[in-house]
């Protein structure tokens, strides 16, 4: 059944709803309440007049559950550890739990964690590096469910709020770092091409590589997946070269640590003989030998700020333009960078 002209023009009632999907109030009350005793053809008819006649629950009928929903596409690694530390910070404050998802390298959580998410009715939604597909959005909207991106893979979109860094300001202060050191050759190992996180970084590296008036050597750029095992790989692939760069600028400290790893194994020095610069800023750059020179990225902060933003979505009565915030990189110079070697 089509929508009313009225339908189509306002936000439609539950009622509304259940008689357009020729069922009762209290089984569309259970589809957005996210239970499993409700056929699946129904429940689809349903999601489908939900999201075509607008249908978008009220706050103050929505009973929620003490918690924030924190998903990411990899739980894994130290990263995600600073993220997790923000929004405990936020949550705790307000009196609520944070439940942690992950969707296994995929860039939009399963289904199945969407109607997980409508039955546990959280304050909020916090995805990092993650996003969310049509359908995901409007069943979330209907429930009067905020959601927050941090870190966006891609481009969320106008009306999706999201946090992010100046990451291409501290891919050109990376480089230029090095630039300033005196080193002409200068590799990178960047992320995942699909991240767009990754993408700015190694446009901020060319830019200072260009601003400088050095070639930008497409030959010394290669394409990584931000983990350890990548950098010791990709590493050894520029390090074995003859014409080897003199520097390095890893997409993030895990492939800097496994460039540390590739460069040992080849008898290299950091840094009399490889400079290397790495990106975020984990408590572990602090502790390798030698210290890793770095652009910090607030990631505890921007936690913190996704979790707040998340909250005062919930709070408000009427909707809003969606927040796009970015917060400021830096670069922190340590022990891995020098002047190259004379000769």
């Amino acid at each position: 059944m089509k929508p009313s002209k009225s339908a189509e023009t306002q936000t439609a009632t539950l009622a509304e709803i259940a008689r357009a999907a020729g069922v009762s109030a209290p089984t569309v009350s259970k589809v957005l309440n996210g239970r499993a005793d409700v056929a699946a053809a129904t429940r689809t008819r349903v999601e489908e007049l939900l999201r075509t006649h607008g249908y978008r629950r009220r706050r103050a009928e929505a009973s929620r559950s003490p918690l924030i929903d924190l998903v990411f596409h990899e739980l894994e690694s130290a990263w995600a550890m600073e993220v997790i530390r923000g929004v405990e910070n936020v949550a705790r404050d307000a009196g609520l739990s944070v439940v942690l998802s992950e969707s296994a390298g995929r860039l939009t959580p399963g289904r199945t964690w969407a109607d997980q998410v409508a039955a546990r009715r959280p304050h909020g939604v916090v995805l990092v590096l993650s996003g969310l597909d049509e359908s995901q959005r409007a069943l979330l909207t209907s429930r009067s469910i905020p959601f927050v991106v941090m870190d966006p893979a891609g481009d969320p979109g106008p009306d999706v709020p999201s946090i992010g860094a100046t990451n291409w300001q501290g891919g050109l202060a990376a480089t230029r770092h090095l630039v300033d050191l005196g080193h002409t050759r200068i590799g990178a190992i960047s992320g995942p091409g699909r991240m767009m996180c990754s993408r700015a970084r190694v446009d901020g590296y060319r830019a200072a590589l260009e601003t400088a008036g050095l070639p930008a050597d497409p030959s010394l750029v290669l394409t990584g997946d931000f983990h350890h095992d990548a950098g010791y790989r990709l590493g050894l692939e520029l390090l074995r070269r003859a014409d080897r760069p003199t520097a390095v600028f890893a997409g993030n400290d895990l492939q800097a640590l496994g460039l540390y790893e590739a460069a040992r194994e080849l008898g290299l020095r950091i840094p009399e003989d490889l400079s290397v610069v790495g990106f975020d800023d984990l408590p572990v750059s602090r502790w390798v030998g030698p210290p890793l020179t770095t652009v910090r990225q607030p990631l505890t902060e921007m936690a913190e700020a996704a979790a707040r933003l998340v909250l005062e979505l919930g709070r408000e009565r009427e909707e809003r333009a969606a927040t796009r915030v970015e917060l400021a990189t830096r670069l922190v110079v340590r022990s891995s960078t020098a002047a190259p070697a004379a000769g």
